[in-house]
């Protein structure tokens, strides 16, 4: 096999190998900002059920 395919099927190999981990990451990182986000609003709820409520005004 020429030298020059065997080159390019190696770097188009490395290419496919980079693309996969940065796909596993992007969708990782994705995943952590939901995951965040979807936590820092139950805790919003959780704070709102937990807080007294004002009594009613008598007139």
């Amino acid at each position: 096999m020429d030298i020059t395919t065997t080159l390019a099927r190696h770097h188009a190999a490395e290419l496919r190998t980079e693309a996969a981990a940065h796909r596993l990451a992007a969708g990782t990182a994705h995943r952590a900002e939901l995951r965040a986000r979807l936590g820092q609003a139950l805790i919003e709820v959780g704070s709102r059920l937990a807080a007294p409520r004002p009594a009613a005004a008598v007139a």
